[in-house]
């Protein structure tokens, strides 16, 4: 029987502070283990020669927002977080347009 949801064997795993060669182990969606021969996965991914990183941060998209000219972006959430996921980024945070005369309360409010 499997030890773990997924393990990704023969990475190289990049942290901020080292790179290193090692297997990632996850169970029930979080990183349970690193390390070498951790066991099975129900599902496995044999990355060798290939870096194993997190999820990137996007800190500055616009999504859903109305530009200055008063035109609505391409993305809506959907599309702009699938495309965001296909690029290995796994968190985004949207810019708050502030408009002239809003206080910012009223920009995160709305």
């Amino acid at each position: 029987m499997p030890n773990f949801d997924l393990l990704i064997r023969n990475g190289i795993v990049a942290t901020a502070a080292d790179t290193f060669a090692a297997d990632v182990a996850v169970k029930d969606g979080r990183i349970v283990a690193l390390g070498e021969d951790l066991g099975n996965g129900v599902y496995e991914i044999d990355a060798k020669g290939k870096l194993v990183l997190p999820g990137g941060v996007e800190g500055h998209c616009h999504i859903e927002q109305i530009s200055s000219n008063g035109v609505m972006t391409a993305d809506d959430f959907y599309s702009g977080t699938v495309s965001a996921v296909f690029g290995g980024t796994t968190t985004v945070i949207p810019f708050a347009a502030q408009q002239r005369g809003e206080s910012m309360r009223q920009v995160v409010e709305n």
